[in-house]
């Protein structure tokens, strides 16, 4: 026996002592030796049953050593599988006490190296567009793949404006997100919109088309500006919408409304009160915003906060969960944008990242055809499961956040959405 197979054994015991006292769910897990089973004996109707196999030993270090990340790094190189990505990762979600461990315990070792990467990473004017470049300018053809019509990367929302349920319609449900937050805005006629975060200008050719109003973008994504600025010409939008490559911090004029969607999670604690503070300054008194953003559970925050997961490592670098507290104490801190109304979708979220993982997979062979590697094949699977499972079990969420200036008197009646331009 060689000693770098001593180590794996090794490995493999100091693993599985630490995961023998798992209560909750049921992770079957089989080596080329044996099976061992994890979990209780007779799982709760709603938790997470999942079967891995482990192909190569190096997976029981990759793991012990590296945690959560270790686990995406064994995956990505394909030496382990499962039965259900999603049920193996809500295992570990639902039984937090072991993930803690792993991450806390030897995992800890690697922490050092992964803290440096992210500050080598930190959201300043150059390091966000390095960041954002990084994730968002792979190809405007790669997300094309298994986005909606609109190029939405962002959670959709399965009801419509009158509550109906609109099942696996994500085209249906994206334009329910895109009317929800025009409503929640107030948008009318006459409105000057600012929207900090273009994406591919789906919401600004919205607004701009449903609602009649000006719009304003900003990216510093090169090529999500270039496909913004295509949309909204063949839009006929041009006299309406002007689409800016400016980083927020630079924004200048004041705005009727102002809409951010999903870009908050790249802004970075550091520059929370900055972002507000811009929002603020940005609008007029009687102003109001709409943010949607994902949020880490403030339970979890303070550990999150001193950690590097999977997808600040290996799909958005740079990037930051706030919580919703730290949300509220940003804005309170940096001007006079109030907290008025909060409405949480993570459940919708979970359902949009299982859309676009079938998409995804539904369109291989044309994610090959643009060059991409199987590893960047399981890299995509392991993080759209990832994200899947965090919104399942709340580890994570996505609020739609209005908040508003000290002059806004419009209303948001509970339980309903007012009817366009009447808010």
């Amino acid at each position: 026996m060689t000693g770098s197979h001593r180590a794996r054994r090794l490995a493999r015991r100091l693993l599985l002592n630490k995961l023998a006292g798992l209560n909750r769910g049921r992770l079957r897990l089989m080596d080329k030796s044996t099976t061992i089973e994890l979990g209780a004996a007779e799982p709760r109707p709603d938790d997470p049953v999942a079967t891995v196999q482990v192909h190569d030993d190096r997976f029981w270090p990759k793991l012990l050593f590296g945690g959560s990340i270790g686990a995406s790094e064994a995956f990505m190189a394909g030496l382990w599988t499962t039965d259900d990505l999603t049920e193996a990762l809500r295992f570990f979600l639902v039984n937090r006490d072991a993930l803690d461990q792993l991450e806390g315990g030897a995992g800890r070792l690697m922490m050092p190296i992964h803290r440096i990467y992210r500050a080598l990473r930190s959201n300043t004017r150059r390091g966000s567009k390095r960041n954002i470049g990084a994730h968002y300018d792979l190809s405007n053809e790669f997300f094309e793949l298994f986005l909606d019509r609109h190029m939405m990367y962002s959670s959709a929302v399965f009801q419509d404006a009158d509550g109906r349920d609109l099942g696996d319609d994500l085209e249906a449900a994206g334009e329910a997100k895109l009317e929800r937050i025009c409503r929640k805005a107030g948008l009318r006629k006459d409105d000057h919109v600012l929207e900090i975060g273009t994406g591919w200008g789906g919401f600004a050719a919205w607004a701009a088309s449903r609602y009649g109003c000006r719009v304003t973008t900003t990216t510093i994504s090169r090529e999500q500006y270039e496909a913004a600025r295509e949309r909204i010409r063949r839009a006929g939008l041009e006299s309406q919408v002007e689409v800016l490559l400016c980083d927020y911090r630079d924004l200048e004029g004041q705005y009727d409304k102002l809409v951010s969607i999903e870009m908050i999670e790249a802004v970075g604690y550091e520059h929370l009160e900055d972002y507000f503070r811009v929002c603020a300054e940005r609008l007029k008194p009687t102003g109001r915003m709409v943010l949607q953003g994902i949020t880490i559970a403030d339970r979890y925050e303070a550990t999150y906060r001193k950690a590097v997961d999977f997808i600040q490592r290996y799909v958005f670098p740079g990037a930051q969960l706030p919580s919703m507290s730290a949300i509220g104490d940003a804005a309170k801190k940096s001007g006079d944008l109030q907290v008025v109304h909060v409405e949480d979708i993570g459940p919708d979220y979970a359902k949009t990242l299982r859309l676009w993982r079938r998409r995804f997979f539904d369109q291989l062979e044309e994610v090959r055809n643009l060059g991409f590697s199987d590893t960047f094949v399981r890299l995509w699977d392991f993080y759209l499961s990832y994200c899947e499972a965090g919104f399942l079990e709340r580890t994570t969420g996505d609020v739609q956040v209005i908040l508003s200036k000290p002059e806004d008197r419009g209303t948001i009646p509970l339980g309903a959405l007012p009817a366009p331009g009447r808010a």
